[in-house]
């Protein structure tokens, strides 16, 4: 789901440009026609003078790009912000920890956001439709890797977080044998209706119509089976370093041939673009997002006796996802 990955939940950002003076920090003489040097990846943007007008638009993974502003004026509100109690208060809400807090979120507003944003909609903002280029191009490349060497046609494949079916349709399409599985039953419920109408629809006698994937709703945890590939697109965002040691040795064990995932990298920049963002969560319940250093994920990965492949790195104005196929060393 995704920093979006994005980081796996959605993210707005305000772009009302800085008042001209700021009574804490008095405006500096500057030279007119002064260039500012781009952010790679993610454009550069404003702080906000009126938090309430950045809230408003926030979708919670929601990252507020801080450009132009002063490092000290960052810090100030890096330290008055407490995301930590904010996530605290979610958990007890639903009573319950991170799963059950990204369990509700997804079967609720959550779903409504990303079954926008995976979908056609054309009512989604500039952020969310980048967001929507950024995940596709995440499946292409991940079709891409699945298809390089040889026909899908009856290739065993476990997609593990498949939210709306943007993965296990085309699979599907392929020839392959899905098993498609998300902690929520409001995302199973619609990957489910549109691999229907998308792989049903409009068959004829003369071609064998593609075998349905099977969707279950299910987390991480409990998936089993053996299957000859194993997908796992902008889930790990959900997972701390600690724990996604452990998903990554259970997804590596369902797995005979290749193991593909997806995570938000976690640089430095990247990591502070994140914690800015967590200034400004939005007004409904938001998921926590962990960003993961890729020579973390290639430790873990090794521990179990796996090796990284191929690497791609995805990237647009607002999404940035590293994308890894591994397989058995």
């Amino acid at each position: 789901m995704a920093f979006s990955s994005a980081i796996s939940s959605t993210v707005c950002f305000h772009t009302n440009p800085l008042p001209t003076s700021n009574p804490i920090f008095p405006p500096k003489r500057t030279k007119t026609n002064r260039k500012t040097l781009a952010a790679p990846a993610i454009s550069p943007l404003s702080i906000a003078a009126d938090v309430s007008a950045v809230v408003a638009p926030l979708d919670k993974t929601a990252l507020a790009v801080i450009g132009g502003g002063s490092v000290a004026v960052v810090a100030a509100l890096l330290s008055l912000s407490d995301p930590e109690k904010r996530r605290q208060l979610q958990a007890e809400e639903v009573s319950g920890s991170d799963k059950e807090v990204v369990k509700e979120y997804f079967n609720n507003s959550g779903f409504q956001r990303w079954k926008k944003i995976y979908g056609e909609a054309d009512d989604v903002n500039r952020v969310q439709l980048d967001i929507r280029i950024g995940h596709s191009k995440t499946v292409e490349s991940t079709m891409k890797m699945l298809t390089e060497e040889g026909s899908l046609q009856g290739v065993t494949v476990c997609d593990a977080g498949c939210g709306t079916g943007c993965l296990s349709i085309p699979l599907a399409k392929q020839g392959a044998v899905v098993t498609a599985t998300d902690i929520s039953a409001a995302m199973v419920a619609e990957a489910e209706k549109q691999a229907r109408e998308e792989l049903l629809a409009g068959k004829d006698e003369l071609s064998p119509a593609p075998v349905m994937p099977k969707f279950e709703v299910k987390d991480l945890e409990s998936l089993d089976g053996r299957y000859n590939t194993v997908v796992c697109l902008d889930v790990l965002i959900h997972y701390p370093q600690n724990k996604a040691d452990g998903m990554i040795a259970h997804l590596a064990s369902l797995a005979d041939k290749r193991l593909i995932m997806s995570f938000a990298p976690k640089t430095l920049y990247y990591d502070l673009l994140k914690r800015v963002g967590e200034l400004f969560p939005g007004p409904s319940k938001a998921t926590r997002a962990y960003l993961h250093a890729e020579a973390d994920v290639e430790r873990a990965l090794l521990k179990v006796g796996w090796r990284i492949r191929k690497r791609d790195l995805i990237t647009t104005q607002f999404y940035f996802s590293r994308l890894i196929e591994a397989v058995p060393a």
